[in-house]
């Protein structure tokens, strides 16, 4: 196993444990949440400013080009990430590379639009407070792994063969805080904002450099060049 999907291991097991830890909060210290209220996060200090911290930092990490420990999945969109192949560039393949999987990946944006509007609908109509579409969050945070290092429902759509080459990549914060548009207040909209930071930051690479977010021009993302070895399960130089 390498270095790289040790850590993201260790990664998910941090994650269940927040979770964990979250979820025990709900039923012994339900006042701790009201730091999701209004501007109830400058009020007094709570294990939820840790974990807003680390949020705030593993999305900046990913609008900064960070070489260490960070997959190149997440960094591709920068040119100390890009090794151009030695041969010409097909723009038209290029293109068409793009195209594809933009509609594919819009395809999911669109799914996941519908199942937060579906969240939303049920919080309107008091089925769920504030508190559970924090924990669908923190449960979509823990998903993020999941699908990162286990199985990974979106590649049924996206048919790409690794996270290394995902489209999506960067997606993954956006996806997570998108329930807490519904909550409001300093802790929720910050990072909802910071998500759609990253978000924007990652399309425009993409349309900007889009030769850094294919196999076919970047040779940093075939698999004979792969050093992260992250998704082991999906590789086929591997199995």
């Amino acid at each position: 196993m390498s270095e790289t999907r040790k850590r993201y291991f260790a990664r998910l097991v941090g994650r269940c444990l927040i979770f964990i830890i979250c979820l025990i909060m709900c039923f012994t210290h339900e006042d701790e949440f009201n730091i999701l209220n209004g501007m109830n996060f400058f009020s007094k200090f709570s294990i939820f400013h840790l974990l807003w911290f680390i949020w705030m930092v593993d999305m900046i990490l990913q609008i900064i080009p960070i070489k260490n420990k960070i997959a190149l999945g997440s960094q591709k969109l920068f040119a100390n990430r890009f090794r151009p192949i030695r041969e010409k560039i097909n723009h038209k393949a290029l293109k068409n590379y793009v195209v594809t999987t933009t509609q594919s990946a819009y395809k999911v944006f669109i799914i996941w639009g519908i199942l937060i509007l579906a969240i939303g609908v049920i919080y309107k109509f008091g089925y769920i407070n504030k508190t559970v579409l924090f924990m669908i969050s923190v449960f979509f945070y823990v998903c993020d792994l999941i699908c990162v290092l286990i199985w990974c429902p979106f590649r049924l759509i996206m048919k790409n063969k690794c996270c290394t080459t995902c489209r999506i990549f960067n997606w993954d914060h956006l996806m997570m805080f998108t329930p807490l548009v519904y909550v409001g207040g300093f802790f929720s909209l910050s990072l909802v904002v910071m998500s759609v930071i990253a978000f924007v930051v990652w399309e425009m690479c993409i349309i900007i450099y889009p030769e850094r977010f294919c196999e076919m021009t970047n040779a940093a993302l075939k698999c004979s060049e792969c050093t992260d070895k992250l998704c082991t399960q999906y590789c086929q130089k591997l199995r």
